[in-house]
């Protein structure tokens, strides 16, 4: 018992679910519904009845979900296994094997110009913001020259 209770508490920081795990998890859940069931006799009430649905509920949906991990364990292993034996067929070890294709055409598509080009960059086109802050800066050095 002893050898038990001490692979239960190292289980506890190993990953995945472990057999002493599992078993303490289904022990505790029969001896719920032991004591639900109970409890359900003695004073026949309902909630007692409603709570039994509810851990059974939970009960099943650990077990579907412990087998569902170590079905996915089994195909991780599986295509574990057949990558180290087509490393071995080959008489290479596994290679990682980098896609250097590029992506989009080499082709230069050439477009006609649609319309006439203005020039934008000439004294006329600046906006009102800046044609503000230059004239402030032009004041701020008249006065200068002035002291």
């Amino acid at each position: 018992m002893s050898a038990f209770i001490t692979d239960l508490f190292q289980s506890i920081f190993t990953p995945g679910p472990t057999s002493s795990l599992l078993v303490a998890t289904n022990v505790s859940f029969a001896c719920l519904q032991l004591v639900l069931l109970l409890l359900l006799i003695a004073t026949y009430s309902i909630h007692f009845l409603i709570l039994s649905f509810l851990s059974a509920g939970l009960w099943w949906a650990i077990n579907w979900f412990v087998s569902e991990l170590k079905i996915a364990q089994a195909l991780e292993e599986e295509k574990k296994r057949r990558t180290e034996e087509m490393a071995e067929d080959s008489g290479t070890e596994a290679e990682t094997v980098i896609d250097t294709a590029e992506k989009g055409s080499r082709e230069i598509e050439v477009l006609e110009p649609a319309g006439e080009l203005r020039d934008r960059g000439g004294e006329g086109s600046r906006s009102e913001a800046e044609a503000s802050t230059e004239d402030e800066w032009e004041r701020v050095s008249e006065n200068e020259k002035d002291k």
